[in-house]
This record gives structure tokens, C-alpha cells and sequence, in this order.
């Protein structure tokens, strides 16, 4: 059976009966499986795909497992850089023609880097689906890693860094908390990378790199949508058969990040923020762990999912010593972390906020949860994963979510069921254990005039 936007339409018109109703314990709603198809090619290539003719439109996306963790040392942002030179030219194409295959004929392309992989997706018209196949397969094995294609795409890299990271009041904070959360994990690179880093890159870094990880063993296809099963397959065989499996085995990232043996306490200053602000982090299992990773989601939802979430009643609403207030449980393919910050109002300090998101932490691991707030929670989480799924690109991203990240794509079909299951004492559990009864470490974003020192750090 495939899952059909009716089939969908049906299930969220059931969540919204849902959060409707009385405040009781909600039923656990039958979700259609997504009937996908995987087949792995000769040279190593995973392909997974999703027939579903509801629209005249296919995602096509390549998920290659290379992301900042395999950065070289010394050269952080190199995975990032590649999200740009993608789109240059090949053999077979000029610069930039990615975008005429795909926004002249009213569709999209786009890509993005993480900490475990590299995206590149886009969505056309279905007829258009073989040409898309044939460009993914150029640039995988074609691609001109060039001098100038280099040099004009590390300038483009180093001006994003510049404005999402120097010219946001918040952007240094944000971008501290992997290098700080992380003792000896590559992990602890940030995905943007650095200035530095880019400048002291050569051409031979970054054609070693690309030999290196753009590999067909080394990458998943992904196709959803209006498609014929028997043509795909041979366009698939066509375009990316040929290509060769190198000899070289793929480097694997083995270091393994310790528990932390104790508390710290870092600052961080900023010339450009206006207001203090303050942000703690704990180290979570990799995401395949769903019998944790799922009740973690579920916890940080309750902490911080809408205006009625726990820390903003807390800090925002009620004390009023913040003006936004957060949480996140980011699963890795490696060891994650569960992230709760708060940016301060006027006139308030960071230690003000700390107590108040340790209390209200300490609260949700101990105390009980009202059926209808726990309900509430998981009901829009699973809306969310819903609606995503009613497009082709949603349902391909969803696919390579849980291939790529969470250890096998039937986790595409087993995790909504779980989250439904999610019950009180799976979130007091998976607090206690990673959170409460963990070491922490908390870094304070402090506003300071130009020319004072920067960062410090110390135990606490």
C-alpha cells in the first residue's frame, strides 16, 4: 500500500478531532506504511524510491554520507564548500545550469550540509525526471574542481560565514556550542566552518576531498513521486552504473566522545548583540537509538514547542527574564546533544535564566505530566511528520532521514508508531538519564566592547 495524500488528508483531519477533544488519553492513530524500494547497484550506489502518481511531480535527491564531521583538520567547512561547487560546472555543463533544468520548467533545487551528510534535492515536472537523473550522475562523476570554481565558491562560503555567524547578533553563540560540547568528537567542528580555515585551503585539499567522499559507495539516490518503477530503474542503471567504485576504502570517523566528568562553564562575548544570553548542553545517544532519541524529541516539544511550551510560560511569560527561550534534541549519526537556551530581556543576567530552565527541566523529569499537555505534544509532532509527507520532496526527505541518520530506512515506518507510544515515564527516563543526571556544559554570551578578549573557559 502506498501512503496516498488522501490516506493523509484522512489521518490529520483524525489529529485535529484529536486535539479537539476532551482531555483524555488519545488513541494511537494506523498509519499507512510508505511501501519504498531499495536496491543497492554494483558500484555501491544505494537507491531508494517511492512510486506515488497523486501529483505530476518527482524529487529527485542525493544524500552523500560526507558531512563537517569529515572535514579534514585544519580545514573545517570543506563539506559546506561542496554544497557549492555542485552547482558549477561539469564536463557536460556549464555553471549554474542546474537551475535552468529545474526553475525553467517550474520546478526547484536547492542543498544542505550537516554534521553527517550533504543534500542535494530537487522536485520537477515527472517528465522531466531523466534529465535530472543524467545531471545528478554528471556532476557525481564530472564535476570541474577547478581554481576558479574554487576560489569564487570560498568567497561565497566566507561571506555566508560573515553574515549568518559575524553580522547575527546571535550567531557566534549558536555557532559556539558544538566546539564547546564536544571534547575530542569531530563533531565539534562547526558545519559553516571558518575564514581561517577556507583561506589556508589549496586546490589539491579540495580535489583530494572530492575523491575522497564523492564516490557512488558513498552516496543515496533518492526518487518520490510520479514514476514508472521498470524506467526508473533503467534510467538509474544508465546514468549511474557506469560510474566506477574506487579501490580506496572510505575514511570512517572512530573517535568516540567521552562521558563528560564533570560541569563547565564557557563565555562567550559578542560586540553586536544587544541582550545576554545563555545556553546549556547535554550529550544524547546517536539518533538510531529510537527507544531514547524519540522520547528526547518529545521531552524538548514539551519544554519549548509553541507559546504554551513550559520554558516560555517560565521564562518569557511569567519571570519575564527572557524575550525567547528554546530547546532541541539533535540527533547524529554519532553522539548527539539536547540544547536548552534562553536570550535575555533587558535587564537580566544569564544566571537568572540557568536556574530557570534547570528548574523547569528538573520539573519535567519528576514531577507528573498532564495527559492532555503530553497528548497535545506528541500530536503536533506527528502532524508535522504528516504534513511533510504529503509532497514528493517530504516524503524523500523523510526516506533519508531515516536511512542516512536514524540507521535504516524502515525507520520511516516504525517511528511514528513509536512516538505515539511515548508515555510519562519514557520522558522522566530519558531526562533523568541524559539530562538531570548528566554533566552539562553552559556558556554565557555576554555583550562587550570591541577589543576585549573574546572567549574563556573553565570548570565549574
Amino acid at each position: 500500500m502506498r501512503l496516498r495524500p488522501a490516506a493523509l488528508l484522512t489521518a490529520l483531519a483524525l489529529l485535529a478531532t484529536t486535539l479537539a477533544a476532551p482531555p483524555v488519553a488519545a488513541a494511537e492513530l494506523a498509519i499507512p506504511p510508505i511501501a519504498y524500494h531499495q536496491r543497492i547497484l554494483p558500484n555501491g550506489l544505494q537507491v531508494l524510491s517511492v512510486e506515488d502518481h497523486a501529483s505530476p511531480n518527482v524529487a529527485v535527491q542525493v544524500w552523500y554520507h560526507v558531512g563537517s564531521k569529515d572535514d579534514p583538520q585544519g580545514r573545517s567547512g570543506f563539506a559546506h564548500l561542496f554544497e557549492h561547487l555542485m552547482f558549477k560546472s561539469t564536463k557536460h555543463m556549464h555553471a549554474e545550469q542546474f537551475d535552468r533544468l529545474t526553475e525553467d520548467v517550474g520546478g526547484a533545487n536547492n542543498a544542505s550540509t550537516g554534521d553527517d551528510v550533504t543534500n542535494y534535492f530537487e522536485v520537477v515536472p515527472s517528465n522531466h525526471l531523466q534529465t535530472l537523473l543524467w545531471a545528478e550522475a554528471e556532476r557525481l562523476s564530472n564535476l570541474n574542481v577547478d581554481e576558479a570554481n574554487f576560489k569564487s565558491e570560498r568567497a561565497v562560503v566566507q561571506e555566508e560565514y560573515r553574515q549568518s555567524v559575524l553580522a547575527n547578533p546571535y550567531g557566534k553563540l549558536f555557532n559556539a556550542i558544538d566546539p564547546h560540547s564536544y571534547t575530542v568528537h569531530p563533531y565539534k567542528r562547526p558545519t559553516i566552518g571558518s575564514i581561517e580555515d577556507l583561506d589556508a585551503a589549496t586546490l589539491p585539499d579540495v580535489i583530494a576531498f572530492h575523491k575522497t567522499f564523492y564516490r557512488p559507495d558513498n552516496a543515496t539516490l533518492i526518487v518520490a513521486g510520479d514514476f514508472d518503477p521498470k524506467q526508473l530503474d533503467a534510467w538509474v542503471d544508465q546514468y549511474f552504473g557506469w560510474i566506477p567504485k574506487p579501490a580506496t576504502p572510505i575514511p570512517q570517523v572512530t573517535a568516540r566522545e567521552p562521558v563528560r566528568k564533570k560541569n563547565l562553564r564557557y563565555t562567550v562575548t559578542s560586540e553586536t548583540a544587544p541582550l545576554p544570553a545563555v545556553a546549556i548542553t547535554w550529550l544524547l545517544p546517536p539518533a538510531s537509538d529510537t527507544a531514547d532519541s524519540i522520547p528526547l524529541k518529545v521531552a524538548a516539544a514539551l519544554l519549548a514547542q509553541g507559546d504554551s511550551s513550559r520554558l516560555y510560560q517560565s521564562l518569557v511569560y511569567r519571570h519575564q527574564v527572557a524575550q525567547q527561550a528554546g530547546a532541541d534534541a539533535d540527533g547524529r549519526v554519532g553522539p548527539g546533544l539536547f540544547t536548552a537556551y534562553a536570550i535575555l530581556a533587558s535587564g537580566h543576567q544569564p544566571a537568572e535564566a540557568e536556574k530557570l530552565l534547570h528548574e523547569e527541566i528538573i520539573w519535567l523529569a519528576t514531577q507528573p505530566i498532564p495527559a492532555a499537555e503530553l497528548d497535545k505534544v506528541k500530536t503536533q509532532l506527528l502532524t508535522s511528520e504528516l504534513k511533510q509527507r504529503q509532497t514528493a520532496q517530504g516524503l524523500a526527505f523523510a526516506l533519508g532521514q531515516a536511512a542516512l541518520i536514524d540507521g535504516s530506512p524502515e525507520h520511516v515506518n516504525t517511528d511514528l508508531a513509536a512516538l505515539q507510544k511515548v508515555s510519562e515515564q519514557d520522558v522522566h527516563r530519558v531526562l533523568q538519564k541524559y539530562v538531570t543526571g548528566a554533566h552539562s556544559v553552559t556558556i554565557d554570551y555576554l555583550p562587550q566592547p570591541a577589543g576585549a578578549a573574546t572567549t574563556s573557559g573553565a570548570a565549574k
